[in-house]
């Protein structure tokens, strides 16, 4: 049976998480020298210009499953405006994930250094220890390099001009694959997305915590 305490608790961290990243790949798209994400409101930290409806429930759904994915609406980017834009389309693609990983950052030394006890502090830190997951997961299921995951950009802009745009080609399938991936996953219990999140979510999470518990 779904826990809806644990949506509760979550949806702040969801909502945010989601909607900061989207805000970074604009804010990145911007300074780089593309106004088209800005001229469409997209430079706001307004969820309810963000949300995907289908990424937002997919992340509702497997976050009461005890692990989070889902995504937003990508933000327009028109590479005509970028001064290199295979470099460019590269960095925009990295500043949503490494947004996320500095909200994380951000939560662990906040949660590390917060009292416990009491019935609003302990869900606050519940809050937070969400936030965390949240935006981790949402980091590395993005670099999966599969369209139209950031991860694709960032391959596509790393790979020779040849290969990259024999890989550009994927992008027309990219989310008939992406799909295909996750119900797999799911059915065959094959746990190829979750220790794509797990592992380097837990690597980052240790360094974290040892950074802080230093101070």
């Amino acid at each position: 049976m779904p826990d809806f305490t644990i949506l509760f608790i979550a949806m702040p961290a969801i909502l945010f998480a989601l909607t900061f990243h989207e805000y970074a790949h604009a804010w990145a798209a911007w300074k780089l020298g593309d106004p088209t994400a800005r001229s469409m409101g997209r430079l706001s930290l307004n969820p309810l210009v963000h949300l995907d409806p289908a990424g937002t429930i997919m992340l509702i759904i497997t976050v009461m499953s005890g692990f989070g994915i889902g995504w937003a609406k990508p933000v327009p980017v028109d590479p005509r405006y970028l001064r290199n834009p295979r470099k460019d389309m590269l960095w925009i693609a990295l500043a949503g994930p490494v947004s996320n990983i500095i909200l994380a950052f951000i939560l662990v030394g906040v949660f590390t250094h917060m009292p416990s006890g009491g019935a609003l502090t302990d869900t606050l830190r519940q809050m937070i220890r969400y936030g965390i997951i949240i935006n981790l997961a949402l980091a590395f299921f993005n670099m999966l390099p599969i369209p139209p995951l950031d991860g694709s950009r960032v391959l596509k802009g790393l790979l020779p001009p040849a290969q990259a745009q024999r890989y550009g080609q994927l992008e027309m399938y990219g989310p008939m694959l992406l799909i295909g991936l996750i119900i797999a996953d799911q059915m065959l219990q094959l746990g190829i997305i979750r220790t794509w999140i797990a592992v380097p979510a837990q690597i980052s999470l240790r360094l974290m915590s040892e950074i802080f518990s230093s101070f």
